[in-house]
């Protein structure tokens, strides 16, 4: 009795769970089937209220949190994968938490005579959706039903340059280059170039940044998805919020 009572209690649950798997299976399979797109802080006020009490969470300019930085934002310009201009602004913004971080590095790699200097940091979110509808591969580009640590201003694309030149460490590919030449294990590469890529790595974890394996140059802040909303504002209304401060 004691067994078949047991039976009959697992029944029902075990019931479900195939219930629900075969329910997952065909939401998933199911061409028409369209998953929820993430929460998106589009607005002004709404972004207001997300940050209200939390410093860490504010959107900083990072020339002015590191006065030193070099910043050439490749989607200002054709010279990207997408060979179109995705930002009429030249200004990097992150979030203070990423921004104090990344001022740190700058300040390590100074004590070798040499800085950093970024490619992209904050994106907005319809940006990422354009580049989606180019590269429709996770280990590149950001899938929007997932969104972007650069839709968080919790990533960061950079290298290394001189400070007395300003001209950039050799590094093993040019920045987007989707190729294994470009992933952190490619190690057919000339030993300059592999010490360079390492000297990257070691100051951005050393301050806080997790690498993506797939791309040398980017760098985010740990469980950014968890402590930031995606974020779709313009680099304008992010001028005037940081001018109000």
């Amino acid at each position: 009795m004691r067994h078949e009572s047991r039976v009959n209690f697992l029944f029902p649950t075990f019931l479900v769970v195939i219930t629900f798997s075969h329910f997952a299976f065909l939401s998933y399979s199911n061409p028409f089937y369209k998953p929820k797109q993430p929460p998106v802080i589009n607005n002004v006020r709404t972004y207001k209220l997300s940050i209200k009490g939390d410093s860490t969470k504010w959107m900083v300019l990072v020339q002015k949190i590191i006065t030193q930085a070099v910043v050439q934002l490749k989607y200002a310009e054709k010279n990207n994968f997408t060979g179109t201009v995705l930002y009429t602004d030249t200004t990097a913004f992150l979030r203070y938490s990423a921004a104090i971080a990344l001022k740190n590095v700058n300040d390590d790699l100074a004590l070798l005579g040499l800085g950093i200097k970024v490619f992209d940091a904050y994106r907005p979110y319809s940006v990422t959706k354009k580049m989606w509808n180019l590269v429709h591969d996770e280990r590149y580009a950001a899938n929007p039903l997932k969104g972007s640590g650069h839709n968080r201003g919790a990533a960061v694309d950079v290298t290394i340059v001189k400070k007395s030149s300003n001209e950039e460490l050799e590094m093993p590919t040019p920045f987007d280059d989707f190729t294994e030449k470009a992933h952190h294990n490619y190690m057919s590469l000339p030993k300059q170039v592999l010490e360079n890529r390492s000297l990257l790595r070691n100051v951005m974890v050393k301050n806080g940044f997790v690498a993506l394996e797939t791309e040398w140059w980017h760098y985010s802040l740990p469980k950014a998805s968890e402590r930031y909303e995606l974020l779709d504002l313009s680099f304008e209304q992010l001028k005037q919020l940081t001018s109000e401060k």
